[in-house]
């Protein structure tokens, strides 16, 4: 579990960041030494690992600035499991909403989900020619020299006499060169008829009192497992079926219980679970009933899970002593020291990630790996037509955005994509129709000021586009 983490030195960390997230180097810094933590903890002795609790990181910032992706991207360099929830869909035990226990079992089951990926990676050569004999054998049956107890082989008469053996060496010849097109894609298209597992699970209600949701689970499992599993024949193409078919072997070949043991184990390590929207869970505590009540609820029901403790999941128990808890929220009317002290105690790392100026709108466009230009340009190749931003043509998209944003709302980076589909809506609608292929589409300094000027001189049109 630790070997990826070995290669990944703060720097790197911060160094993979800087890839996909311009500035907030702040913010960075410190998720990169949170995440190396993890490895520090993990090879320590033995006998302090249980008492090296992580520390949670407290992001301040605006919407649109950057501390979802830094926390999506910063999961995604350690291979660990993500959950994102937002606090303000949480509420008191009592009240309507979710309980605060769901965001452990979801990642738990993300990280069921990643661990049975990496398994069936691993049994995948082995599947495959488990598929490729399956579907040989619907297309080629095999010929035995004793008549078998399953219809359809044999010589046809359903004798039980012995096979001439040229005629098991004709079939065995047959089933080779069926095998190498089968290989090759020869037989990509033609029709076979498969069997299909169907899923046992029924969808069980129950009338009457409350349950919880593990409850329910176990109970839609439970009865799941009693109801015996039923096949459906489908008639797919060769290729679907090689889709179908692999799927089902692999999940023959690897041991659940196996997965869902390493799962808990890579949650309770690696496990990331990004908390938005804290602030709104934030009361000023200047007493009185209303919704502060519920509230500062909420922020009590957080504090068992954040502080570690054992919750219940259909996979089994987990404990969250160790999972990294990051909460993120702007704080526009409510401040981190409106959260209960208890609670602020267990994020004692706060990083205030900064508004993005003109030049960061500028970087964003043009340097991450996943930058807008480059997802547009992307999506018309597609259209083998080739798209191209002049660089004053990316300068006056990332000025206009920012004065959007000074004068409407601030919403940070996302304002770019409103802005971007603004300006090439008419390219996106015209193309294949009148923009044919091979054509050369450039977008230049004047072409951004005639198409968006309107826009940023009418306020109100701006307001209600933008």
């Amino acid at each position: 579990m630790t070997e990826h983490l070995d290669r990944l030195t703060p720097r790197q960390i911060v160094a993979e960041l800087d890839q996909y997230i311009i500035g907030q180097h702040d913010a960075k810094r410190n998720v990169a030494i949170a995440l190396r933590n993890r490895w520090r903890r993990m090879n320590s002795p033995k006998e302090i690992q249980s008492d090296i609790i992580p520390n949670n990181i407290l992001m301040i910032g605006a919407t649109g600035v950057g501390k979802t992706e830094i926390a999506r991207r910063l999961a995604k360099i350690a291979d660990a499991p993500f959950v994102k929830v937002e606090a303000s869909k949480f509420t008191e035990v009592g009240y309507v909403g979710r309980d605060v226990e769901s965001m452990v079992r979801d990642l738990v089951d993300q990280s069921v989900g990643m661990v049975k990926a990496q398994k069936k990676e691993e049994v995948k050569k082995r599947a495959e020619q488990l598929v490729e004999d399956l579907i040989l054998d619907i297309l080629i049956p095999p010929m035995h020299p004793t008549g078998p107890s399953g219809v359809g082989f044999g010589n046809g008469s359903g004798s039980t006499d012995k096979m001439p053996e040229s005629d098991q060496e004709l079939n065995q010849g047959t089933r080779e060169r069926f095998r190498e097109k089968i290989r090759n894609g020869e037989l990509d298209n033609r029709k076979i008829e498969i069997e299909v597992q169907q899923n046992a699970s029924p969808n069980v209600g129950m009338i009457g009192g409350a349950i919880d949701d593990v409850s329910m689970m176990n109970i839609q499992e439970m009865i799941g497992n009693m109801m015996p599993r039923r096949g459906k024949k489908r008639k797919v193409t060769v290729e679907e079926a090689r889709i179908i078919l692999l799927e089902e072997e692999a999940s023959k070949l690897i041991d659940m219980d196996e997965v869902k043991s390493e799962a808990i184990q890579k949650a309770e390590n690696l496990g990331i679970i990004f908390i938005d929207e804290i602030d709104k869970v934030a009361s000023n505590r200047s007493g009185g009933g209303g919704p502060d009540v519920s509230r500062e609820g909420v922020q009590r029901d957080l504090l068992p899970i954040v502080e570690g403790s054992a919750v219940n999941t259909k996979h089994g128990i987990i404990n969250t002593d160790h999972i990294l808890f990051i909460a993120a929220g702007a704080f526009h009317v409510a401040k981190p020291s409106d959260l209960i002290p208890e609670l602020q105690g267990r994020f004692p790392i706060r990083v205030e990630l900064k508004s993005l100026t003109q030049d960061d709108f500028y970087q964003i466009l043009k340097e991450p790996k996943n930058a807008l230009t480059k997802q547009y340009e992307a999506m018309l190749r597609s259209e083998e037509v080739e798209l191209q931003f002049q660089d004053e043509a990316i300068r006056e998209i990332a000025k206009i955005a920012f004065e959007v944003n000074s004068e409407v709302e601030n919403i940070g980076a996302r304002r770019l994509q409103t802005v971007m589909s603004t300006l090439l809506n008419d390219f996106m609608f015209d193309i294949p129709d009148v923009i044919g292929p091979n054509a050369h589409v450039v977008v230049t300094q004047e072409m951004v000021q005639e198409r968006l000027s309107k826009l940023v001189q009418n306020r109100d049109l701006s307001q209600f586009i933008l």
